[in-house]
């Protein structure tokens, strides 16, 4: 099964396509999705739209595991990611890919054990979970290919697999 991580956001989105056969798990592409901070926000939301669009028809993922916006420190990034968030549902649910959403601690809690667990702890997870020493230099890229590793081993999973 193929999954596309996404870790939303206005200036950068991170993304990841994984493969999940049920017991190994493969990293087939990650990338991001960049804007402009200059531009007007609703260029910017065009851009994300149009770039995720191309992903989603270009991958063919059977699921999408994104990360939920459960709270923000910084009230002027909140609603900006919360539009981001927007516009990339509305290319999933176009293309009826199956959304299952995940908070920061909900990831860290999966992978580590531990829902306060620290960024490298995560990534450490992460390069054990694929079985590789190597990870994409960019904090969003590899946030999106956790979030789908969570996917993998959540009861979502198994109920998406009885399903389908």
């Amino acid at each position: 099964m193929k999954i596309l991580g996404i870790d939303p956001g206005m200036a950068i989105v991170g993304y990841s396509i994984v493969d999940f056969d049920g017991k190994n798990l493969q990293l087939l592409h990650s990338g991001s999705i960049q804007t402009a901070k200059g531009e007007r926000e609703s260029a910017r939301l065009l851009e994300i739209f149009n770039d995720m669009k191309y992903i989603v028809e270009k991958y063919q993922p059977d699921v999408c595991a994104i990360e939920k916006l459960f709270f923000f420190r910084n009230q002027t990034t909140v609603m900006p990611v919360a539009h981001a968030r927007g516009v990339i549902l509305t290319v999933l649910e176009q293309n009826n890919v199956p959304i299952y959403e995940y908070t920061p601690m909900e990831v860290k809690q999966i992978l580590t054990g531990y829902g306060r667990a620290s960024k490298k702890e995560v990534e450490q997870m992460v390069k054990i979970s694929l079985n590789s020493g190597k990870l994409p230099k960019l904090d969003d890229t590899v946030d999106s290919i956790a979030i789908a590793i969570s996917f993998t081993r959540s009861p979502d999973a198994i109920q998406y697999t009885k399903n389908n």
